[in-house]
């Protein structure tokens, strides 16, 4: 920030009321227009302002158009901010003029958006009487213009505000609702959009003035928002609950990240269907080049093989060769073959999974010039068994940057509730630790749908049959395939699954690394089936688990396995289907 737009921002936080919105520096639109200030208050209208710290003796000469300065190299010519501030306020209200519910249906505003707009000028050191002096109103209309005097801190909060509401051209009969309020959110910040294709890439306005606007728009709240814009420096945590949008909020860091650091961009998760769905989402972006996005173990194997570290030997088992793939890593790095501080940023997904040595070892891999780490984490979605730590004792400093999501916006508050019911032992809130990390009961957003029911059938034939037809029923209905997602717990039944969905002719695709499975593509129209692991992290409009089961309180895996049966309900966002036997 310039040292006026410091002092304006500061009036603005001292002499606004909390129902104020204030953006700073953001992007409209599809654009890449920075207005300075974006001001939106439901009783009053949307307000665009641009600040500028010239001084009197350095304004050379300003007309409708353009301005020339004086400066230590010479002069220069610069827009008129006036006009500047009248062009990005007007594509704002082009991109809301599209949205039949942002326009007045009838009254003498009929036609007109639900809220007036405007424009206007701060002139953070010429005071209102070197303004009229210089006669700068024959451009600058006096009106739309806040003068040095007018932003002091000793300045009324009612006269301050009076200099913002003399801006509107006519005042609303009623203020705009919450839903409303989104719908601009929506229009205006594209990169807080919230569904299949979160962050979907922003495009110039002819083209997005030409998209269909949804009925049911899901955005980020206002503290999502908050906290994705303002995350700063250092190492931050975001202890969330499922469905409160963690992977979002990473995704949207990685755009702000990729636009200002020169090293890359490290992304680790944990299961390879996340990693395959960040993968697509960061290549829409056009961040393939700054972002290397890896599963953590496919990230040491990638180590090893660069820096010729040595490759665990052949033969062994599966869980045997990851363990000396992370082992040899740390010891590659304590001896130096392997280089610390190789990114810029580091941004950890699904951090519930990570055991305490990981974060040891990626801790070391962050700038110390950066220090940029960004960890993203739910206890309720532990399905890996690891010891109880402290992030202090591996390396990570968020004491006092930890921030807690409780609203779950993915799911119903139907199928949350049926979910927490489910593992209602698991779920418990324990005591905080260390760092300040209590095990978060997640909140539902209020959406309301169709009551999970669990039908009961004779067989497992019988119950992938029944699922098959409801598939196909809900497909007839007009859900696109590849909305559907069939989940299972073991091989044999993701093997039964398969073939009864193929026999009664549902395309599909068996996410996994096995035998006849493929890596996930959320775009392929077809029904996704995948274990309960492999759906960490994914979600779907509709889910289908057969063969439910309820572990006995007293079987050692309890607490595992009905943790695993959450995560695997919670991945449904509209409809919960569930089958027994």
């Amino acid at each position: 920030m310039q040292a006026g737009e410091k002092r304006f921002a500061r009036r603005l936080e001292e002499k606004l009321e909390d129902d104020y919105l204030l953006w700073y520096d953001v992007p409209i639109g599809g654009t890449g227009h920075h207005p300075d200030f974006i001001i939106l208050h439901p009783r009053r209208g949307l307000l665009v302002l641009e600040v500028k710290d010239w001084k009197r003796d350095t304004l050379q000469n300003i007309d409708k158009t353009r301005a020339v300065l004086m400066t230590p190299t010479g002069l220069k010519e610069v827009a008129n901010p006036f006009e500047q501030s009248r062009l990005y306020a007007q594509e704002i209200a082009t991109l809301l003029q599209r949205d039949p519910m942002l326009v007045c249906p009838e009254g003498p505003y009929r036609g007109r958006l639900v809220l007036p707009w405007s424009h206007g000028v701060v002139l953070s050191n010429i005071t209102r009487k070197q303004f009229d002096e210089g006669h700068l109103g024959n451009v600058l209309p006096a009106s739309r213009v806040i003068c040095r005097d007018e932003m002091a801190e000793d300045a009324e909060p009612e006269q301050f505000q009076k200099r913002l509401w003399d801006m509107f051209p006519w005042s609303p009969a009623q203020p705009i609702s919450l839903p409303q309020l989104d719908r601009i959110r929506w229009h205006v910040f594209p990169e807080l959009r919230v569904g299949s294709g979160p962050l979907a890439r922003s495009a110039p306005v002819q083209a997005e003035l030409e998209l269909s606007v949804p009925d049911l728009i899901r955005i980020m709240d206002l503290q999502q928002e908050q906290l994705a814009r303002s995350l700063g420096e250092g190492h931050r945590v975001i202890h969330g609950v499922a469905g409160s949008g963690k992977t979002m909020i990473l995704g949207y860091r990685c755009l702000q990240l990729a636009r200002t650091l020169r090293r890359p961009i490290l992304v680790l998760c944990f299961g390879k269907p996340l990693y395959g769905w960040l993968e697509q989402m960061l290549r829409a972006q056009g961040l393939s080049g700054h972002v290397v996005i890896q599963t953590f173990h496919a990230w040491c194997y990638a180590q090893l093989r660069h820096f010729h570290a040595g490759l665990p030997p052949q033969g062994l088992s599966s869980d045997e060769f990851s363990e000396q793939l992370v082992q040899r890593v740390i010891a590659a790095v304590d001896r130096g073959l392997i280089p610390r501080a190789q990114y810029g940023a580091v941004l950890i997904d699904e951090g519930h999974d990570f055991q305490p040595e990981w974060f040891k070892l990626i801790s070391q891999m962050v700038d110390p010039s950066t220090n940029s780490l960004l960890l993203l984490y739910d206890d309720a979605q532990t399905i890996y068994p690891h010891k109880r730590f402290s992030f202090r004792s591996v390396g990570i400093q968020a004491q006092g940057r930890t921030t807690i999501l409780r609203l779950n916006y993915r799911n119903t508050a139907d199928i949350l509730q049926f979910a927490a019911d489910f593992a209602r032992e698991v779920l418990t809130p324990s005591d905080a630790d260390e760092d300040g990390v209590p095990l978060v009961q997640p909140q539902s957003a209020g959406r309301r749908g169709p009551v999970p029911k669990i039908v009961a059938l004779p067989n497992l034939y019988e119950e992938l049959r029944y699922i098959a037809g409801r598939f196909q029923q809900l497909h007839a209905e007009g859900h696109a395939w590849n909305e559907m997602a069939l989940l299972y717990r073991s091989a044999d039944m993701g093997q039964r699954a398969v073939q009864q969905l193929t026999r009664m002719g549902i395309p599909l695709q068996w996410v996994g690394k096995g035998s006849g499975q493929s890596a996930f593509k959320s775009s392929e129209a077809s029904v996704k089936v995948l274990t309960f692991h492999s759906s960490k992290g994914l979600e779907f409009p509709v889910v289908a688990i057969p063969r439910l089961k309820r572990p006995a309180a007293e079987h050692p895996d309890a607490k595992k396995e009905a943790r695993l049966l959450y995560v695997a309900m919670t991945r449904a966002m509209d409809q919960l289907v569930l089958t027994v036997s």
